[in-house]
């Protein structure tokens, strides 16, 4: 096995990218909640109408379907509001428990199970919705990292949904009326799905963990004001704010050669122990972390080259946080590759601006970070994400887009 210090002097610590870094019920609606598995889930259900779109402050759900979409040949602007049109009124119905118009399987709707789906736009829907004066400047590929690895298949698209959910059948069917709701406008491009705990699992607003077994999502805003802060526009045009950016990456982890690593390895690669979360400096979780404390023999207790530091905000630049909403993937081998695994991250975050936010960190890691031994960039793609809808209010967006389609 690895030890600690064969770690620190043998591994080399120049690697590139990384980063492992809805919905009214029927019957009688409950509030979301996780206080324990034996609670029902399903009449619960996530507000689908409000100032930001749910599904980015939502407390995690069990499930992920995110699906990636390219117009069709001939679409224009029109089109492209009559299909946010169906699509909002759809998913309205869908995360409330109600079989939307045309649906023939009512059965598959009546358990939203904290349902939520979220809309974004790509970079190319401006250009042919006639926009492309309004696309946001951040609304662009992220620049290519030296270990990015990535692949066609899980690159930019025009339209996002993200769905997620508690109950696997609910889900599945949501996504299936989307796709097929949609089948006249856009073609799927990519499905990518992922998973954490299931509801129950964790204690209320604990962090859920990666294939790792490290917390993911310890630094996440937890109040309003830092939401405000790091997730939601509030600059630019009035159809942008409360908004946000979504940032996708898929990252695949290399689980074999990970499990080759002794337990303080592990935890010094992170900068974090496993069980608790807490920095190697700290007690719990949430204590701030001392990056100049040393150890007995004065080398650093938290390694410079870790993930926590290297992911830091640079001095002098607090805006470089991000809204990590991470899931993971396990599927089976490779048959064309030696490793036994085949898993990693749907790695999903929002921001303000990625420019400022999401690239210098991964810039930051790609130069040095202790995890690129075990991780590879190979799937990217941003979207913006559309605010809110409320049809009764005047200020807001009738349908995702309503304000923007309409200028």
């Amino acid at each position: 096995m690895v030890t600690r210090r064969g770690f620190l002097t043998g591994a080399s610590v120049f690697a590139g990218a990384s980063a492992v870094a809805a919905c009214s019920s029927p019957e009688k609606p409950q509030a979301a909640t996780t206080e324990g598995a034996s609670t029902s889930l399903k009449g619960q259900v996530v507000p689908f109408d409000g100032r930001h779109q749910a599904g980015i402050d939502t407390p995690h759900q069990a499930h992920l379907n995110l699906v990636a979409f390219s117009l069709r040949a001939g679409a224009d602007r029109a089109g492209i509001r009559r299909l946010m049109r169906l699509w909002t009124e759809d998913a309205r119905a869908l995360c409330a428990g109600q079989t939307p118009l045309g649906s023939l399987e009512p059965e598959l709707a009546t358990s939203p199970a904290n349902l939520t789906i979220t809309c974004g736009f790509g970079a190319r829907l401006f250009d042919v919705a006639g926009l492309a004066s309004q696309r946001p400047e951040w609304l662009h590929p992220i620049p290519a990292f030296q270990r990015d690895q990535l692949q066609e298949q899980w690159g930019e698209a025009d339209l996002v949904l993200q769905i997620c959910g508690d109950d696997a059948v609910t889900l599945s069917h949501a996504m299936r009326h989307m796709i097929r709701a949609g089948v006249d406008y856009v073609a799927t491009r990519w499905i990518q799905q992922g998973f954490v705990n299931a509801q129950g699992v964790l204690d209320k607003d604990e962090t859920p963990r990666n294939l790792f077994g490290q917390k993911d999502g310890t630094i996440n805003p937890r109040t309003d004001q830092e939401f405000q802060d790091v997730a939601w526009i509030d600059a630019g045009p009035a159809w942008m704010h409360n908004g946000s950016c979504m940032v996708v990456r898929r990252i695949a982890m290399n689980l074999d050669t990970w499990e080759e690593l002794d337990r303080g390895s592990r935890e010094v690669s992170v900068g974090r122990t496993l069980d608790t979360g807490a920095p190697l400096t700290g007690v719990s979780e949430f204590d701030t972390a001392d990056f100049a404390a040393t150890d007995s023999v004065g080398l650093p207790v938290i390694d410079p080259a870790s993930h926590m530091a290297r992911s830091q905000p640079a001095e002098g630049h607090p805006e470089q946080r991000i809204l990590r909403r991470v899931f993971n993937y396990d599927l089976p081998p490779d048959p064309t590759s030696e490793q036994l695994s085949n898993a990693g991250l749907v790695f999903i975050c929002f921001q303000k601006n990625p420019d400022l936010q999401f690239t210098p960190i991964q810039a930051r890691l790609d130069e040095q970070d202790r995890l690129n031994q075990w991780i590879t960039h190979i799937g990217s793609a941003v979207f913006f994400i559309p605010p809110g809808t409320n049809p009764a209010d005047s200020e807001a967006d009738e349908f995702w887009g309503a304000r923007l389609l309409a200028s």
